[in-house]
């Protein structure tokens, strides 16, 4: 009971001074918003990943020539199947675009004439060499859909006419968004890609624990071959987003100066009202302690009501609107980067960090400088 009414006699004294209580608190909950909005994009776009990446190959063989990747003989694909624990082993065929038109960059990738259907996809997959299906955003900024023709640049500088004989539902942008695809011969042809060679290799692995075991007998088969693991390609893309989220976090030290100002401008003295104040209580019979948790109180008050605003704003800004003013950063180059719903994810030990972070410092630079003026006679502050 003596807390709840410390505790309600500190709300009243920051209301009472509800000018200087508002600017404090815009300034501290913008700098929790951007420090978790920041948090929140990264974590999430990385759950993204992984959820992408479930269903990859276990690994992918591709050829280096001269330290550069380059086209893999499709022969390889024999040998690597014959390594015990390896099934099936699938040559692929795919590429980038760069559409002059839209200043976008498109992924074209080849599919066997005979593959079965596909989910999420309205119309076919294509079956001949003038045929293609298309990604939602591909659709969008060429003002295709089914039925239309599609014209791109092949590698001989000659326009191709594509018939779009299919498009990929919006449920799976996050897959398809800038996908074009071909059938297998036609996008060698586009590319001028010589027969018997392709872009990369995908190797089943029955035993995921054997995956790496299998990455090394490969290189020994063959000396050119770089394998890439799907645990490789998820470190990847963690240590991608946790560089750009760096880079963010070291944009808005700006941020955490200016709030680390006001705590420090907090702690080096306390108001001449605040004073009185003290000293009247201290007059009426409060003892130290007393003033002491009534600042604590404040301060926690005052912390609190800002880091809960603040990581609101900051999960309103993230999953209601996409993190508009983060997402091109975090995101990276693409131009049809596609717009989905980030799914929440929120590390426990990331959030109580930010908490600790914020909160502590603001609490003690509220108690400390209290301490001087409580322990003061009472006539002495009173006087001034």
């Amino acid at each position: 009971m003596r807390q709840l009414k410390l505790l309600e006699y500190a709300l009243s004294a920051l209301w009472r001074r509800k000018g200087k209580t508002t600017a404090i608190l815009v300034v501290y909950v913008l700098t929790v918003a951007a420090l978790a909005s920041v948090l929140f994009l990264t974590q999430s776009l990385r759950t993204e990943a992984e959820l992408l990446l479930r269903d990859a190959p276990e690994l992918v063989v591709q050829r280096l020539a001269a330290g550069r990747h380059a086209l893999i003989p499709e022969d390889y694909a024999a040998a690597i199947a014959a390594i015990p624990g390896v099934g099936k082993v699938q040559p692929r065929i795919w590429g980038y675009y760069y559409d002059a038109l839209t200043k976008a960059n498109y992924t074209l990738i080849g599919v066997r004439s005979k593959q079965g259907p596909m989910p999420l996809l309205a119309g076919r997959l294509p079956t001949g060499v003038d045929e293609c299906a298309v990604g939602q955003g591909v659709a969008e900024t060429r003002d295709v859909e089914v039925g239309d023709d599609l014209i791109l640049i092949d590698g001989d500088n000659l326009g191709v006419s594509l018939e779009v004989v299919g498009v990929f539902s919006s449920e799976s942008r996050l897959l398809t968004n800038d996908l074009i695809v071909l059938e297998d011969e036609a996008l060698r042809q586009f590319f001028r890609l010589p027969e018997g060679e392709a872009t990369d290799l995908a190797v089943q692995v029955h035993n995921p624990r054997e995956v790496n075991t299998v990455a090394r007998k490969v290189v020994r088969l063959k000396a050119d071959a770089r394998p890439i693991t799907r645990s490789e390609i998820l470190r990847t893309y963690d240590a991608v987003f946790n560089w750009r989220s760096g880079m963010l976090l070291s944009i808005f030290i700006a941020a955490l100066s200016a709030f680390a100002i006001l705590a420090w401008d907090k702690a080096t003295g306390v108001s001449a009202e605040e004073k009185h104040e003290i000293g009247v209580l201290k007059a009426i019979g409060w003892d130290t302690g007393d003033v002491l948790l009534l600042k604590f109180w404040e301060g926690l008050a005052l912390s609190l009501t800002a880091v809960l605003l603040g990581l609101l704003a900051a999960w309103i800004h993230v999953f209601w609107f996409g993190a508009p003013l983060l997402a091109m950063v975090v995101k990276g180059w693409s131009v049809l980067f596609p717009a989905f719903d980030l799914v929440p994810r929120v590390e426990l030990q990331q959030l109580l960090a930010l908490i600790l972070l914020t909160v502590a410092p603001y609490v003690v630079a509220t108690v400390i400088p209290s301490w001087k003026a409580a322990i003061t006679d009472p006539d002495t502050v009173l006087r001034g």
